[in-house]
């Protein structure tokens, strides 16, 4: 049978790694396949690059709209990464009826609606498996090994940058802008790291798993975005006394009242699993009413590990492109007239418990006021460390901080506290705020 036929758009650090091991592995990815997949046109801006990159016999091009009108190509890898260009160009090649694989979870978490109804409507296969953490096939495993499960929660560790920053501040005690020039320098960082620590890049994850995982529209607008800019090295030390870990996570979860999507840094107890991830590495936690709770665990970036999902993509296309539209896996694993419209809820509705970090005046009945203010709020309190006035920062005893961390109370409790608090003339800076979640 005549091989499938591929164009590529973009091939930057992932194409080259698409391009390579398809090229390496093309005996083994044949036989599962049940024929040929070849990379056979390449659109870059810098065609002398990417000619290089791909040898003579495949056709390089600078514009991505002459391998979308090529009636040879029949799937589209969109690695051009954005909202702009890549938007229309992806809806450009399902109108021309090719079917699209792509990386890019901006796209999807913004605009994957639009997309997977023009999709649908034309009766072409979005496969985006390489879009959310990288080498790890968390996409099919949702969409497809845990579909006998009502699932009630996810929560990922889906950046790996953020989780390198992290992992060097509890080792080495440094704080973030530190870790962040030396993450910068070793090339986990970009050079405008901005979606990456402020949590976007996770939250634009966060938002397509949720989707599969509920049934829902991706919804990204509708999530809580918090990064790990204000996050200090004492925390870090804090939590650790306390036996938990700081992760920036992505969450999302089934609730009575609605589904929960958030990411923002979260103590973990020291003793999961999924608190020792370390370094660049991801991992997602699922808990799903009939298997329990399962992780998922791998490189959640880089050449080679996304060009593995980027490959089984191209395998799940070229084995079912043939088939009956309706007898493939929805875009969203529900079928699409199945969809729920159950709300995102805002923050201020969740509930979670908490870990507090206040600098005061060292002097009697500071303690007491705080404890008094969270009482009056029917916040109960789970522990309480206070430190030595000359532990703190070496500074001259006139001020200690007061860690707390408190049981379960909804989001808009803790902020009215927290302004009380505030207000405080004893409390001397701004209270550090963090969300904990025991993951059991």
């Amino acid at each position: 049978m005549k091989p499938i036929q591929v164009g590529l758009l973009g091939i930057g650090v992932v194409g080259t790694g698409t391009f390579n091991v398809l090229q390496r592995n093309q005996a083994e990815i044949q036989r599962r396949a049940g024929r040929g997949i070849e990379i056979t046109m390449v659109a870059d801006l810098d065609t002398a690059r990417a000619q290089a990159a791909v040898g003579p016999n495949v056709k390089v091009v600078n514009d991505a709209r002459a391998v979308i009108a090529n009636p040879d190509i029949d799937i589209v890898i969109e690695l051009i990464g954005g909202y702009g260009i890549a938007k229309q160009l992806v809806l450009e090649a399902i109108a021309a009826g090719k079917h699209v694989v792509t990386a890019n979870k901006a796209l999807l978490a913004v605009h994957g609606t639009e997309i997977f109804a023009a999709a649908s409507a034309k009766g072409v296969m979005v496969a985006f498996e390489a879009a959310v953490a990288g080498g790890i096939p968390i996409i099919k495993a949702l969409r497809e090994g845990l579909t006998a499960n009502r699932v009630q929660w996810i929560a990922g560790i889906i950046n790996g940058t953020t989780n390198f920053i992290l992992s060097e501040m509890r080792d080495k005690g440094l704080d973030f802008d530190v870790v962040l020039k030396e993450a910068q320098r070793l090339g986990y960082a970009e050079a405008d790291p901005t979606f990456d620590i402020e949590g976007v890049d996770a939250a634009h994850k966060a938002t397509i798993m949720s989707a599969i995982a509920f049934g829902i529209p991706v919804q990204f607008d509708k999530a809580h975005v918090e990064g790990i800019t204000k996050l200090g090295a004492a925390d870090i030390k804090y939590a650790e006394q306390l036996g938990y870990r700081i992760k920036l996570l992505g969450i999302t979860k089934r609730t009575a009242g609605g589904i929960e999507l958030r990411v923002h840094p979260t103590l973990i107890p020291a003793k999961r699993l999924i608190a020792n991830v370390e370094g660049a590495m991801n991992a997602v936690v699922v808990q799903g009413d009939a298997v329990g709770t399962t992780l998922y665990y791998g490189k959640g970036a880089g050449s080679e590990p996304t060009a593995s999902a980027v490959i089984a993509d191209l395998v799940d296309i070229t084995r079912l492109h043939t088939a009956d539209a309706a007898q493939r896996v929805p875009h969203l694993a529900f079928q699409p007239d199945a969809m729920s419209d159950t709300p995102i809820l805002p923050m201020d509705q969740v509930v979670t418990s908490y870990y507090l970090r206040l600098r005061v005046a060292d002097e009697a009945g500071v303690l007491a006021k705080v404890t008094g203010i969270l009482a009056e709020a029917g916040i109960s309190i789970d522990a309480v460390l206070q430190r030595e006035a000359d532990e703190v920062s070496g500074e001259d005893g006139t001020q200690t901080d007061v860690i707390i961390l408190t049981h379960d109370c909804v989001e808009a409790k803790m902020n009215a506290a927290m302004a009380q608090m505030q207000a405080l003339p004893t409390v001397l800076a701004p209270i550090t705020r963090i969300r904990k979640e025991e993951l059991a």
